[in-house]
């Protein structure tokens, strides 16, 4: 499990090198990491390149199906309400997330929209609570100020 967050951070610093939000996301099936993706929004100027949501089209395309079942997240940022919305759509079973976003957050903080018993969909999710995480996101919004 650590070594899946690992490459998440991966690709969030990637994202950060190119001035976005560093979040960065993995889906892992059959223990394998068959999609990873960091944020590209400011690159490419489109409000749904968020690093989840481009994961979740790579690991799409890569299966050949949008359901996405048997499939696990690793994300570095508790997913906002269009990712989690496309992470209860496609099926992924299990979220692991490396910190809590207190003012977009999806999954617990502010809503949650996985664990909705109103929804016909369930997602387990396992907060990791990683430092790295907290600490990256944390000094990219102090050097936005």
């Amino acid at each position: 499990m650590k070594d899946f967050m690992l490459e998440a951070i991966r690709q969030a610093k990637k994202g950060l090198k190119l001035g976005e939000v560093p979040v960065g996301a993995v889906i892992v099936k059959d223990n394998e990491i068959i999609s990873s993706c960091h944020n590209l929004k400011e690159t490419v100027g489109i409000v749904t390149a968020h690093a989840e949501m481009l994961a979740i089209q790579n690991a799409s395309e890569i299966l050949s199906n949008w359901r996405l079942t048997g499939c696990s997240m690793y994300v570095t940022l508790e997913p906002c309400p269009m990712c989690a919305g496309a992470i209860l759509q496609c099926r992924i079973n299990k979220l692991y997330i490396g910190t809590f976003d207190p003012t977009m957050g999806a999954c617990g903080s502010v809503v949650n929209i996985l664990q909705n018993r109103r929804l016909n969909r369930w997602v387990d999710i396992q907060w990791m609570y990683n430092e790295q995480c907290s600490e990256m996101l944390e000094k990219f919004f102090k050097s936005r100020r």
